[in-house]
């Protein structure tokens, strides 16, 4: 399959500037100038792929975002003692080195689309017209798509529309609200003009549903109901996309060309790779295991009858990863399981396991590397074979909106707005019932906390480690009680001897099982209700724009 490959321009795209004096206002020689830009239709093109580009940076361990943001929740697990880290057990400040990068490069992106949406008119009526339409509407979808990530990570947020100068850097947050609605009538705007699907060597480019996903999800999360519900039964009314059969096939290179995906991050060998297999494999496949999903998530999916495990017959305490939610197995990799086509087994005394390559015993160091995962599990989602011997350079797309997404905010919507019919149902059991998960439908007569538990749920289950878990948390006002106390590992050399409660967000209670005790404690976490509700905005921001305010707490 072909991707667009993304090329730095040969200027910057921020900040256009301008002097008094006669030599500073000389065209370099060496490169196209702000003034120049733009003279033709290919220079826009490179422009709005440098826009495209620049949303895959690499906060950590040359991971994307999308890819490490669980880790500041309660399914994840950082293990680096990092900045990264430090946001998960609550010991960051406003010097954070990570969330400092998260915003630099928003607002890098966010200059280039505005440079572009500033100086493209110079080429209005001197090319096609509706691939400038098109271009245009690329860069202010991609300039919403980062603000919706900076206004759920940070709250409200300097609102920079055009491309400003030092004289006009002084700029004041605008409130999340008015963000949202910019964010949004953009994301309308740029949905008009936006193709519902490109040939192939224009893959990864946004489409029309990829406008209206976001707007539905921005929507969503700062509970405009109607509009989520609606922009999201747009999406499903473009009958372009659908699930796809196969769950765990959607994070493979098998998966890339899936029409359930509407979104990605292009990666490309030779032009741009990510490395997440590296840190998300087990020790057996050379891998770092220093991402890891914690115990909690293992126990919160049902069991295949649709009971949680502590109300099922099916569950087993002494064979507790039989008869659950396949997107368990699907997701993770679970003790006992082929992971990499080795034997997965965590258990300390199991110091001997099979390579199914070879059917070779050979040393475990799953169980017996210093740093072997520490929880027990690994994430499996986004390790393909393909990477084997190449692991910290994958060119695996990685997926930023999908259609499963986009039911279940649709189906969230409508439960949480009390308009609660069939379509409902219908969009929540498409999700369960893909093929390779087949979990029982949900049956009607459901009253809306039901339904919310069940929406709530199902989220959790099925876009785990995808990133959005931090904002689901945080709006449901379900963080203080989860990201709260021990992040828990298995027992080392054992199994819980009971189920633990589970909640009506799906959240394990361990506090009855016999032997909690022997739960490995992974780390102790802290969380602020009055403080960590949001990241802090980068201290040097505060200090260098004095008309922003710092958020509460920091």
């Amino acid at each position: 399959m072909k991707k667009i490959k993304y090329l730095v321009l040969a200027v910057g795209l921020m900040f256009s500037t301008t002097s008094c004096e006669d030599y500073l206002e000389r065209y370099p020689l060496e490169g196209p100038a702000d003034q120049s830009y733009f003279t033709n239709a290919s220079e826009l093109e490179l422009a709005v792929n440098g826009c495209y580009k620049g949303m895959n940076f690499h906060v950590s361990d040359g991971m994307p975002l999308p890819l490490l943001l669980d880790n500041c929740t309660d399914i994840s697990w950082d293990r680096n003692n990092s900045a990264w880290q430090q946001i998960g057990k609550g010991a960051h400040d406003s010097n954070n080195g990570f969330t400092r990068s998260v915003w630099n490069e928003s607002y890098k992106i966010i200059g280039r689309c505005n440079f572009i949406l500033d100086n493209m008119n110079k080429l209005e009526g001197k090319m096609d017209a509706t691939l400038y339409a098109r271009y245009q509407a690329e860069a202010r979808f991609v300039r919403a798509f980062m603000y919706h990530y900076l206004i759920e990570l940070f709250g409200g947020v300097p609102l920079v529309t055009k491309t400003i100068g030092i004289a006009e850097s002084q700029i004041p947050k605008s409130t999340k609200e008015e963000c949202a609605t910019f964010i949004m009538n953009e994301l309308d705007e740029a949905a008009k003009n936006l193709p519902n699907s490109y040939d192939a060597k224009n893959n990864g480019r946004a489409v029309k549903a990829a406008a209206l996903a976001t707007k539905a999800r921005t929507a969503l999360f700062n509970a405009k109901w109607d509009v989520a519900a609606k922009a999201a039964k747009d999406v499903m009314d473009l009958n372009t996309h659908k699930l796809h059969a196969n769950f765990g096939e959607l994070f493979s290179y098998r998966g890339q060309t899936s029409s359930e995906i509407i979104f990605a991050l292009q990666y490309l060998k030779g032009t741009l790779t990510h490395g997440t297999p590296q840190n998300f494999l087990s020790r057996n496949a050379q891998g770092a295991s220093n991402k890891v999903p914690g115990q909690a998530l293992v126990d919160s999916y049902e069991c295949t009858d649709g009971l949680s495990i502590d109300k099922s017959p099916l569950y087993n305490s002494r064979d507790p990863f039989k008869n659950r939610d396949p997107r368990l197995d699907l997701s993770l990799a679970v003790p006992g399981s082929n992971y990499f086509n080795f034997k997965f087994e965590t258990h300390k005394d199991s110091v001997k396991t099979i390579n199914y390559t070879t059917g070779a015993r050979i040393d475990n160091q799953d169980a017996i590397h210093a740093f072997a995962t520490y929880t027990g599990y690994c994430w499996r989602k986004y390790t393909d074979l393909t990477d084997k011997d190449d692991r910290s350079n994958s060119e695996l797309n990685v997926i930023l909106l999908r259609y499963a997404e986009v039911l279940l905010t649709y189906a969230e919507a409508k439960i949480e707005a009390n308009q609660i019919d069939q379509s409902v149902y219908d969009a929540i059991n498409a999700v369960r019932q893909r093929p390779t998960v087949n979990m029982p439908a949900i049956k009607a007569g459901k009253t809306q906390a039901e339904l919310r538990s069940i929406v709530r749920k199902e989220r959790k289950y099925e876009l785990a480690n995808e990133g959005v878990r931090l904002i689901d948390i945080r709006r449901w006002k379900i963080a203080e009680k989860v990201m709260s106390g021990n992040f828990l590992g298995r027992i080392p050399k054992g199994l819980l001897a009971a189920a633990p409660a589970i909640d009506e967000n799906g959240t394990p209670d361990y506090s009855k099982v016999p032997n909690r005790a022997d739960m490995r404690v992974v780390e102790l976490r802290i969380f602020n209700p009055n403080r960590d509700y949001l990241w802090p905005i980068p201290y040097i921001e505060t200090v260098t724009n004095k008309a922003l305010v710092q958020n509460t707490g920091y």
